[in-house]
């Protein structure tokens, strides 16, 4: 059997992943950095070596530039956004909420580089080809928590029950971080939303970034990322215009924070254009 190559397994969205493991490094390098991901360089040379080989498929090289550029474009929001997300997971932590779920993981490395204030159990779901490249990478590094791999589609309908397989307590109060149902066409992104109701119980806390309409259209069809989301449906993504008063209506309750005011008592601060920000929802009893 023939062994598929890197840029055969992770094409198309998934990259994204890849380009903010680029974000995550360029920043862990920098000496007044926000955070510090001492794993992102590892992924970013991996990737790198696998779509700059002379045996790659074609367009591979072509591919990593556009991986580049949309690093570059995203840069600033993003590493804002990577350091609001390790804050928010630490105090979900000390408040007792000790059973976290990533709904698309990607390649960050919470479970390994965070110093948890309690024991944790991280439940990490991503497609299985991203955890293909992500797991050999991290191969005989020690998690700082109890992290369970959970490899599934989340626009599919049999994440949850994998979800449960791995070890999951849908008695336990949870905190979910949606870094995917929320770019999915918002049908199937509603779907993954009312599976995590029925898994949350009370007090569990459910939470997902705001990017504007228009910001996130024109990130998609920038010249950055056009070569990774060529074959991406031209449809509404997200849980629509309405999604606080939709996810109110399914028995939560919700709030909203603009990226400035999550930010506020940063060192840096976003542009004044970003309009964007984070919804906090809490699963009512």
């Amino acid at each position: 059997m023939t062994t598929r190559s890197l840029p055969e397994i992770l094409n198309g969205a998934p990259l994204t992943a890849v380009g903010v493991a680029v974000i995550r490094a360029r920043e862990s390098a920098r000496a007044d950095r926000l955070y510090d991901d001492p794993y992102a360089r590892r992924f970013v040379e991996a990737a790198e070596q696998a779509y700059l080989s002379p045996n790659a498929p074609a367009g591979a090289a072509e591919t990593w530039g556009s991986v580049l550029r949309l690093a570059d474009v995203m840069y600033e929001p993003r590493t804002l956004g990577v350091r609001i997300a390790d804050d928010a997971l630490l105090q979900a932590a000390a408040e007792g909420r000790t059973q976290i779920v990533l709904l698309g993981a990607g390649l960050d490395t919470h479970a390994y580089r965070l110093s948890w204030p309690r024991a944790v159990h991280l439940f990490e779901i991503d497609l299985p080809q991203l955890f293909a490249f992500k797991e050999p990478v991290l191969e005989g590094i020690r998690p700082a928590c109890d992290r369970h791999v959970v490899p599934a589609d989340l626009g599919g309908s049999e994440w949850p029950k994998v979800l449960l397989d791995s070890g999951f307590q849908p008695e336990v109060p949870t905190h979910w971080v949606d870094h995917a149902l929320m770019t999915l066409p918002t049908d199937v992104a509603r779907a993954g939303v009312r599976a995590v109701t029925e898994l949350s119980a009370p007090g569990s806390r459910y939470g997902f970034p705001v990017m504007a309409g228009a910001a996130f259209r024109n990130t998609l069809r920038s010249v950055a990322a056009e070569g990774l989301y060529r074959d991406m449906p031209n449809t509404e993504r997200g849980l629509g215009e309405d999604a606080r008063e939709w996810l109110e209506s399914i028995g939560w309750t919700t709030s909203f924070k603009s990226t400035a005011e999550l930010t506020e008592g940063y060192p840096r601060q976003v542009a004044a254009e970003d309009s964007g920000g984070h919804v906090v929802a809490t699963r009512r009893g």
